[in-house]
Order: structure tokens, then sequence, then C-alpha cells
């Protein structure tokens, strides 16, 4: 079965679900597709219906009755019946039409998307559909059923402990958002300063590109314009997207207390403790909080690439973080429309706190996924942040990158050390200093940084005295704008 053109990117989630619909043997087989709003999943399950012939079905929030009426019509224009409609009273007999599909000498697809919506009004569905994946296994007819949903707690939290439908899916697909070079190939930006704005913002959410303007910026200087005209216009669908974000992960449930949680990591504050300071209250009281944004996508969580039990968190969707450090902060002048001033006051926390964070990330992304061996020192099996102690100075040092490798005898070696800095200014051989005095630092306890490259990440290029420092140093590396979308 050849590729759909507009796929974009997704072959390796069309080819496992090609696979799925195509597996021989009776009875019903059980997929899961997942992933935030506007990533493609309906895109890409409604050409996958296409191609082989499949059932494919949106729900949408309403209450049972109506739901089920919907179905009826759906699948009966979808069978050809007389009237165009199945009369389906119960979720019983719902699946019992499914299962009862004439044969086309392969299995049967059924999709069901956006089925958390179902779960809203029917919560025995997992239920029904364990009991019916179980009888089907002494010879039923063969259905390939696929549910699909944005609500990522809920669509997790079915296959979890002792839910209903887990051990029985088969498959399971996360579609996640593009990569920073692949959202620069999908927007179709060339220069990497301007690809970098607009994924600081909206990050690798493909759908975003239709509720945008047609051209998107293709220079550094363009983007407040573009920003203007998009998610920091009131009539923009993306002007409070963080805010339908949240809403549609129903566990989400108490509003106030998640955006505060999200705004003070927002803010700066990366520990569990931090955070709970921030809103006034104990550690422990914000631990539920952020397992929860967790689960739904909105945090992630990152442990101290040194030092066990000492997670890290960070906002994980961007347009998420921006609203909640540019909007937010001043939704008065931005509902009023006084954008250019409200803008311009922002530019500071805008810089600090949205372009900062993602360049460190981003430098992560790049030491991990596209940086050659020779630049890292070795195949780097994870990179992450660390806070180095400085005893003597009694001070602490926060390293934006540190790569890990594997030793033969299976233990971690450190294989690079880096410094990733978004600012106006070139970086000096003050940030190589830095990197040596804590590479210093770290030889008491790990042998394997003596040997560790030391890398330099920089938006806005190096001065000749870097440059010329580190032609001499095999050890160091110096990756500017250019590399990090294009080198390795």
């Amino acid at each position: 079965m050849s590729r759909p053109a507009d796929l974009f990117d997704r072959d390796h989630e069309w080819d496992d679900l090609v696979a799925f619909a195509g597996q021989r043997g009776p009875g019903i087989h059980l997929a899961f597709v997942r992933g935030r709003r506007r990533q493609g999943k309906s895109f890409l399950l409604r050409r996958l219906a296409e191609e082989v012939g499949g059932f494919y079905y949106q729900a949408v929030e309403e209450e049972r009755t109506q739901a089920l009426r919907s179905l009826g019509a759906a699948l009966g224009t979808h069978l050809g019946v007389p009237g165009g409609r199945l009369a389906l009273d119960n979720w019983d007999a719902v699946m019992e039409a499914l299962q009862n599909m004439p044969a086309r000498g392969a299995p049967n697809l059924v999709v069901l998307d956006e089925f958390p919506y179902l779960l809203g009004h029917s919560p025995e569905l997992p239920s029904l559909l364990q009991r019916e994946i179980d009888r089907s296994r002494d010879g039923g007819s063969p259905l390939r059923l696929v549910l699909c949903g944005s609500a990522l707690s809920v669509m997790a939290t079915m296959l979890t402990g002792t839910q209903a439908l887990r051990g029985r899916a088969v498959l399971d697909v996360v579609v996640r958002t593009f990569d920073y070079r692949t959202s620069a190939a999908f927007w179709k930006i060339e220069q990497p300063d301007a690809a970098f704005g607009v994924h600081a913002v909206l990050g690798g959410t493909p759908g975003y590109r239709d509720l945008l303007p047609a051209r998107p910026p293709q220079r550094a200087g363009d983007l407040a314009r573009w920003l203007a005209e998009g998610p920091l216009n009131p009539a923009s669908a993306l002007f409070r997207e963080d805010d339908y974000l949240l809403t549609e992960e129903r566990v989400l449930s108490d509003r106030a207390l998640y955006h505060s949680v999200v705004a003070a990591i927002a803010t700066g504050q990366r520990s569990q403790s931090g955070i709970a300071s921030a809103l006034g209250r104990e550690a422990r009281a914000v631990q539920h909080p952020l397992m929860a944004l967790e689960e739904a996508g909105f945090v992630a969580r990152m442990d101290d690439a040194l030092r066990e039990r000492r997670p890290i968190y960070r906002i994980a969707d961007p347009i998420v973080r921006f609203h909640h450090v540019v909007t937010r902060p001043d939704l008065a002048r931005f509902e009023e429309r006084r954008t250019e001033a409200a803008w311009t006051d922002a530019q500071p926390r805008f810089r600090a706190r949205v372009l900062g964070p993602h360049f460190e990330e981003l430098a992560r992304e790049f030491t991990f996924r596209w940086a050659a061996p020779a630049t890292v020192g070795g195949e780097a099996a994870s990179v992450a942040p660390a806070v180095i102690n400085d005893a003597a100075a009694r001070s602490q040092f926060e390293v934006d990158v540190v790569a890990l490798g594997r030793q033969p005898d299976g233990s971690s070696a450190i294989l690079a050390l880096g410094e990733a800095k978004h600012t106006a200014e070139r970086r000096t051989p003050a940030d190589l200093s830095r990197l040596e005095r804590i590479r210093d630092l770290l030889q008491t306890r790990h042998s394997s940084a003596a040997t560790a490259k030391l890398l330099v990440f920089s938006a806005s290029g190096f001065d000749r005295a870097l440059t010329a420092a580190a032609a001499k140093r095999p050890e160091v590396e110096l990756i500017d704008m250019e590399r990090l979308y294009r080198g390795e």
C-alpha cells in the first residue's frame, strides 16, 4: 500500500497502522492512537480508513442518545443500508453491528476518533470492549478497532493499572509534535533564527499552520508582526489556546490551581519545592497537580543528569509557556488590542523565559539526536541538565547540557558538558572557563569527566578569542544556530 503524498513525516505511524489494519487472524484486535490536539491524528486515520475501505467515525460532545443516533447514521451510510441509518439503541447493539459488517476479504477496520467524548456519557465502554475482545478470541469475525483521543490523561489511564483494557491493546501509537528541524521544513522557513522563533512559540504542532497568516516569518525581525496577527490577536483561535488545552483535560478540574502551577514553572521555578513556594503551599501539596499535568502532557519532568531523586520540571507545550509568560501577565492590554505597547513591555520576559529556556531544550535535543559521536565524544545514551555544587565557593553551577554514555560495565560516563545561551551578545572565553571549572569539579566524583567534550551553544555567534581557542582545542565544540539546524 502506497503512502499518501500529503502525510508529511508521519511515515512510521502510517506503517504501524497499515500493518495493524492488515493483521490476519480472527476476532477483535485493538489499537490506541493518542496525542495532543492538532498533531494530525484524525488526518492520518481518515487517510487510513480511505485506503482500506474502513469505517471512520469522529465523536463530538453530545448526550448518549444523540451519540448512538449519530453513530448509527454514519455506520448506515458507510454500509449503504436502505434509509442510510442503523437503529442502535445501546452499545451492545453497536458492537454487534460492527462485528457483523460484511466480510471483504480482509479484516474490517473501524476508527472511533475522539473516544473520550463517548466515555463522558458511557463510562462502561471499556468494560464492554474488554468483554467483546475476550469473546472474539474463539473465532469471531476479524475486526481491527482503533480508539483515538486527544485527552492524553484519559487515553493513557485506560491502558494502566486495573483498567478494563489493560493488556488488550496490541498497538499504542503516540502521535508526537514535529521536532524543530521538521517544523522548519513544514513551515517552509529557511532562516534558522526565524524558524527558532516560530518553534519557541508554537512548538511542533502542525495544525497551527491552518490557523495563522498564510506566510510565516522568513526573518527573525518579522516575528513580532506575525505574532500580532496570530497568537497575540484576541480574534485568533490561538489567543486562548492554553485555556482550551487545559479545559479539554477533564481530570484538571481545578483550573486555577493548574494554571498557577504552570505559571510558576513558566516564570522560572523548576523544582517541586520552588513551585510550592511560589504558590504559598507545602511541597507535598503540589505533588498531585504536577503528576496530573505531566500525565496530560503539559509539564515534563527531567531527572538531574547526575543526581537521583532531584527532578527538574519544565513546560512541555511551548504555546502554553508563551501565553503564561507573555499574554496572561498583561491580558487586559492584549485584549484591548494595545498590542504594540504590551509586546514591547513583554520583551524582557519573552527573551528570558521563552527564548532562553527553549534554546536550552533545543541544545539538548541536538546533542542527543543530531550531533555526531565526534561532536559529543561518543554515543549519547541520555542528555539532561544538572546542578553542580561548588563547595569551595559556596555556590552552584547550572549546566544546560550533560551528555552521558554507557561504559562496557554498564555504568555511565560523562561524554560532554554544554552551555547554551540565547542572548544578543557573542559568547566569549569566559563561557569556556565556566565549563572548565565545572569539569574540574566533576572529576573528583566522576573520573570520566576528565575527557568530557565542552560544547558552547550560542544564538548570536562567538567572539574571535573564543573561536581562536576552539580551533586549537579538539575537545571544544562551538554550535551556532546554523549548525543547530543543519549540522552535526
